[in-house]
């Protein structure tokens, strides 16, 4: 009668790969970098999106044009929107699954890497506008061009970033001391 094999479970203590993580050595510039990252794909969704840029979201011909002021609102108004998804979506992930140990300095870098993204993904937008879009002639106004009118728009991502965190942490209750050091549960009386 044969026996199946039955393997001992493997554990890693050579500190192969993968283990950086695990042994507590982080870094802490790779979260920055990606929520500042996240500008590029914005700035060209922007521009892809947006009347007097490619225009895919109402595909209206008379919206087609950076010479029709009436293009102007909504193009901001467009950035502003995907400023506030990104937000949301910045502060869920960078607060994690425990936002209650969430330090001030993680705050601090993910609304700084806000900021950032915003300003990249504006001038990714300008600058798609340049390179893809139609020449405009501006000598009548700046604003026909692909640009952006309401520059305080580029707060919102990180201010959306700062609430996302503020409610990730007010609404999760905060861990017992023992969890927080990895003990079990007391049984003192």
């Amino acid at each position: 009668m044969t026996h199946p094999a039955v393997h001992p479970p493997i554990h890693v203590h050579d500190g192969g790969p993968g283990t950086a993580a695990r042994s507590g050595r982080r870094r802490p510039w790779l979260v920055p970098a990606a929520i500042t990252a996240g500008g590029l794909p914005l700035g060209l969704l922007w521009w892809l999106l947006a009347p007097a840029g490619l225009n895919l979201l109402t595909r209206d011909a008379t919206l087609g044009s950076g010479t029709n002021p009436e293009t102007w609102l909504p193009r901001d108004l467009v950035l502003a929107g995907l400023f506030l998804l990104a937000g949301c979506v910045t502060g869920v992930l960078a607060a994690g699954n425990r936002p209650a140990r969430l330090r001030a300095t993680a705050v601090f870098l993910a609304v700084a890497a806000a900021a950032a993204g915003a300003l990249l993904a504006w001038g990714t937008g300008v600058l798609a506008g340049g390179w893809w879009g139609p020449a405009e002639d501006t000598s009548a106004s700046a604003s026909i061009a692909f640009s952006l009118r309401a520059y305080p728009v580029l707060l919102i991502w990180p201010a959306a970033t700062a609430l996302a965190l503020f409610l990730a942490t007010a609404f999760t209750g905060s861990e017992p001391d023992g969890a927080a050091a990895g003990a079990g549960p007391s049984t003192a009386a």
